[in-house]
């Protein structure tokens, strides 16, 4: 049965080898796991997987090849954990979440440290203390329209603090695209050139100079003609761009196929001083800022892409940062790069419809001198159409 999963796998474009297939099929035989199907999930894919970017694609397989498969595998598995744990959750009326108070940042902030003092047991389901469940706006799983996420995972997505380690994931330079459209639109900034080696035959100079050398063949060659282009393009990663990720591969693996003079950075949420390019090392392989700004020549064109949702303090004020105390606004930031590149615009992957009940969205729209755009085939010409002027 595991040799058509191993196919399934290849079939998948997944690089996986026989070495791999034969150490998943020891450890199945030694018994190292139980006859769950979400225990052989996480077995097959510790092995068989060894790059982060491949997980959609194996979390596709996995599915079409298990679809309706029961037979060795456990009917009445334990109710999971997390469920149990909704029962926490308080479902409260628009008029109950329109009464709940808005602290402020720096109230927020001074509340915290205060309660880090007093506080010595846990908490549940209260309006106080750091906990879960409630109205509390410190600690997660509960009702508050601006807090801080202390663990646990995000659920009204109002949190102007997270404290946890947070992993985000690579996006997928290499995913395939159901559709041409993107790399189409995306052709609309284009200014070729020739340049380097002299590798490809200019079949008119051959035969003009043929033609003058009496019939005698006098080959020419010329540079291949490349998109002359130099593209820097910014990338929101995790948090609310998690429901983004396949819009987002599709534009980012057609970029990277178009635009050959291409250089990617990643932030979360907001710019601020340091971008990373690989998110499994983000913390250790950090970009300074004010050095990218510096490294790209002003006629780079600039596309940041990102859902620009967000609580306003990451925006405009200094330590708003889910993650961290920034020392400068994110806005101070986001107007040094539209000063230096005067080309650059935002793509946004949400719903134009939508753009209205954020009110991130407007602010960054203005940063960006209403330069935002869906990330729709209409909204990528209008995008491209502007850099290319």
């Amino acid at each position: 049965m595991l040799i058509d999963f191993f196919y399934t796998l290849k079939d998948a474009k997944i690089p996986v080898s026989i070495k791999e297939f034969l150490t998943l099929l020891e450890a199945l035989d030694k018994g190292l796991i139980s006859m769950s199907m979400d225990d052989f999930y996480f077995l097959s894919r510790t092995i068989m997987v060894k790059d982060e970017a491949h997980y959609d694609k194996f979390d596709k397989a996995f599915g079409l090849y298990f679809k309706g498969i029961e037979t060795i595998f456990e009917k009445n598995p334990e109710i999971p954990l997390e469920w149990l744990a909704k029962r926490m959750e308080r479902e409260l009326t628009d008029e109950q979440k329109a009464a709940l108070e808005k602290f402020g940042y720096d109230k927020l902030m001074d509340r915290l440290q205060e309660l880090l003092k007093e506080q010595k047991e846990r908490h549940e389901g209260g309006n106080k203390w750091i906990g879960t469940g409630g109205t509390s706006p410190f600690g997660n799983g509960g009702q508050n329209p601006e807090g801080i996420r202390i663990g646990g995972k995000g659920g009204n997505r109002t949190a102007v603090k997270v404290w946890e380690a947070r992993a985000f994931r690579d996006y997928d330079d290499e995913r395939e695209l159901g559709t041409r459209n993107i790399k189409i639109a995306l052709r609309r900034l284009r200014k070729f050139a020739r340049h380097g080696a002299e590798d490809e035959l200019a079949l008119d100079a051959t035969i003009k100079a043929t033609a003058n050398n009496a019939g005698y063949l006098d080959i020419k060659m010329q540079p291949e003609r490349k998109n002359n282009i130099k593209v820097l393009m910014l990338l929101d990663v995790g948090g609310t761009m998690d429901d983004h990720i396949a819009r987002t591969e599709e534009l980012f693996s057609a970029a990277k196929t178009e635009f050959k003079n291409m250089e990617f950075f990643y932030f979360h949420n907001c710019v601020y001083d340091h971008l990373w390019k690989n998110n499994r090392r983000r913390h250790a392989e950090k970009f300074p800022t004010w050095d990218v700004l510096r490294k790209y020549t002003p006629d780079t064109k600039v596309i940041f892409v990102g859902d620009a949702t967000m609580s306003p303090y990451e925006i405009l004020q200094a330590g708003g940062s889910v993650e961290y105390n920034n020392e400068e606004a994110g806005a101070a930031w986001l107007q040094r790069f539209t000063s230096a590149f005067p080309k650059f615009i935002w793509l946004n992957p949400e719903p134009e419809g939508l753009w209205q009940y954020r009110q991130s969205v407007s602010i960054i729209k203005q940063i960006m001198n209403n330069r935002m755009f869906p990330v729709t085939i209409e909204g990528l010409e209008r995008g491209m159409r502007l850099l290319s002027k």
